[in-house]
């Protein structure tokens, strides 16, 4: 299940409770087309790879969130192990988000 990270704080927490597994926050927008594409197959890889953690951001919901991360477009995945972030990309490609989790793991 795919959980939204509405603060800075639950951001925070969500990081350091995951430990050393790997951590994808998709960040996205009700009104961006591209985000509600993707999301279904996003929501699907919670239960294809059990030993990740993946969460969303609404950029709208929890601007601060978005703006300590850097994000300026939707949808952007930030990747992050032990708390550091290790890899981002924007746009909605599934492909690249499969081959991203499948390295990192």
């Amino acid at each position: 299940m795919v959980r939204y990270l509405n603060s800075l704080e639950e951001y925070h927490c969500a990081l350091k409770d995951a430990g050393e597994k790997l951590v994808v926050i998709d960040f996205t927008a009700v009104w961006c087309g591209p985000c509600q594409r993707i999301a279904p197959d996003f929501e699907k890889l919670s239960t294809e790879n059990p030993d990740i953690v993946l969460f969303k951001v609404d950029v709208d919901n929890a601007s601060d969130v978005a703006q300590l991360c850097g994000v300026r477009s939707m949808p952007t995945f930030v990747f992050y192990k032990s708390g550091k972030e290790v890899e981002r990309f924007s746009g909605a490609d599934i492909s690249k988000l499969k081959s991203t989790i499948s390295r990192l793991c």
